[in-house]
């Protein structure tokens, strides 16, 4: 997906956890990406609904700029980005978007147990779309549909390849074969102009038959 009209997104990163959870990760898998936590890091643009990207990493400042980068090379126009406090955003999003965005960042104190509160990083974002409840509601809809982000779960993915594959074609469905109420039937990627439109299972399971014709495999 390139180019996308999008004009607003919010980020945020969602924990799940591959081969063993952290506390069981055998000594000679310690520091092994893939085994342990593993952190999908999504997009979500609140007006289409749509997933533009997500990237599997882990928590780190590396992972974020990788991320953020990829999420800047999709866009069309300048956007407002919301993102939660966590603050390896900030230099990830000035490294990807440099000045040209209008980017807040949705702080909560869990010590004090205080409300949210909206800060803006940079640019002029709009006061009434400082806000990241679409992207936690979107974590939801991923916790709900596959069981492999289920907090506790016996079907969470053995190898980090079928963790990856899974989320792909988790996304690829979402944005581009379900229906969602809130745009009144249509799908996602419908919305956003990418598609004229709603996919069915066949045409996803064609790309897949597409590309292996093309490597003869």
């Amino acid at each position: 997906m390139q180019r996308l009209p999008c004009r607003r997104i919010q980020c945020d990163e969602i924990w799940s956890f591959c081969y063993a959870k952290r506390k069981n990760t055998p000594a000679r898998f310690q520091g092994q990406f893939g085994v342990g936590d593993v952190w999908t890091w999504v997009a979500f643009d609140p007006d289409t609904k749509l997933v533009p990207c997500w990237y599997l990493g882990n928590r780190s400042l590396q992972t974020a700029k990788l991320f953020m980068r990829d999420l800047a090379g999709r866009l069309l126009h300048r956007i407002q980005l919301t993102t939660d406090g966590y603050e390896p955003y900030i230099e990830a999003v000035y490294d990807a978007f440099g000045e040209n965005v209008d980017f807040a960042m949705v702080v909560k104190d869990f010590v004090e147990g205080t409300a949210a509160r909206a800060e803006v990083v940079s640019g002029d974002p709009d006061p009434m779309h400082m806000s990241t409840s679409l992207i936690e509601r979107q974590n939801l809809t991923m916790r709900m549909g596959m069981r492999r982000y289920a907090r506790k779960t016996n079907a969470f993915s053995k190898k980090i390849e079928n963790h990856a594959f899974h989320l792909g074609l988790f996304y690829m469905n979402y944005n581009y074969a379900r229906p969602h109420q809130s745009l009144h039937g249509v799908s996602p990627a419908q919305a956003a102009g990418i598609a004229d439109h709603m996919w069915d299972v066949a045409e996803i399971v064609e790309l897949l038959e597409r590309k292996e014709r093309r490597y003869g495999t």
